[in-house]
């Protein structure tokens, strides 16, 4: 259950990233700075970039979800903390007319960023809808695949983030994220500081909690990797913050379904690098 704290810390972000959407605030909210040739570093392609709406890519994320989601036609994905849309242009294009992509974002502004960049490009296949991603405004076993990229630090109840996930997906459904983890304990200074809450700092949790969330929410083949050489990354979102925080990737499964080896990593046994 939803308690004060966690509206509170749900409205700090919202209304953080609300100033991002409109253009107010270019830093100070997830890694600032990132749009363009940081998102190049972060594994994106010229392509990528070039393929995508003007103003799609706010540079918020930490890594490319898309490298690792090895989607296909036809499928549906679902993309936790959407934003202005940059990730869900790019699945679009890759699962085709004959699938769908879904974007869930908190922040009304950037609901609205993103359905003008889709209107603009006439992007049919994709539907951006304002809902907490704990809460997803989404139908039971409707998903094949999920995207985040640097979002689910942000959240303060990351097990129900992936309950829901859970829910959503259908049986053999997978988890593709992009995200922040912390690798060890910060100084109150920086695990108390809004700005590194909104940072995507210090909202982090630790491979381990992240592992024990996913496996109580019912997935399987968890895997978490950091990213080697991340810590320019983070030191771009929040100076100061690479001995304690790094990127990384984590994938899991939802049992059933046709079994094939979607991504790197799905047919390797549970793990997690710290």
């Amino acid at each position: 259950m939803a308690t004060q704290e966690h509206d509170e810390t749900r409205a700090q972000v919202r209304t953080a990233y609300a100033k991002v959407a409109r253009g107010q605030d270019g830093c100070g909210v997830g890694c600032c700075g990132t749009q363009g040739s940081g998102s190049l570093a972060l594994g994106y392609t010229g392509d990528d970039l070039a393929s995508v709406p003007e103003g799609a890519d706010l540079g918020l994320g930490c890594g490319n979800p898309q490298a690792i989601a090895a989607l296909s036609p036809g499928e549906t994905v679902l993309d936790l903390g959407s934003g202005a849309g940059f990730d869900c242009f790019l699945a679009a294009k890759r699962v085709g007319r004959s699938g769908r992509v879904i974007g869930v974002d908190m922040t009304p502004e950037m609901v609205t960023k993103a359905r003008d960049n889709a209107r603009r490009v006439e992007a049919t296949n994709v539907d951006f809808r304002l809902g907490e991603i704990e809460h997803l405004p989404v139908g039971n076993e409707s998903v094949d695949a999920i995207l985040s990229n640097c979002v689910i630090n942000l959240s303060p109840d990351k097990a129900a983030v992936f309950h829901e996930a859970f829910r959503v997906l259908k049986p053999g459904g997978r988890l593709a994220i992009s995200d922040v983890i912390a690798t060890k304990p910060m100084p109150p200074a920086l695990a108390k500081s809004l700005e590194a809450y909104t940072g995507c700092v210090a909202g982090a949790a630790s491979a381990q909690t992240l592992q024990s969330l996913l496996v109580a929410a019912g997935f399987e083949e968890v895997t978490i990797r950091v990213r080697e050489g991340s810590g320019a990354i983070m030191e771009r979102c929040m100076p100061g913050s690479a001995d304690y925080v790094a990127s990384a990737t984590i994938e899991g499964r939802k049992p059933g379904g046709k079994r094939s080896c979607c991504g790197p990593s799905c047919c390797e046994p549970t793990d997690f690098v710290a």
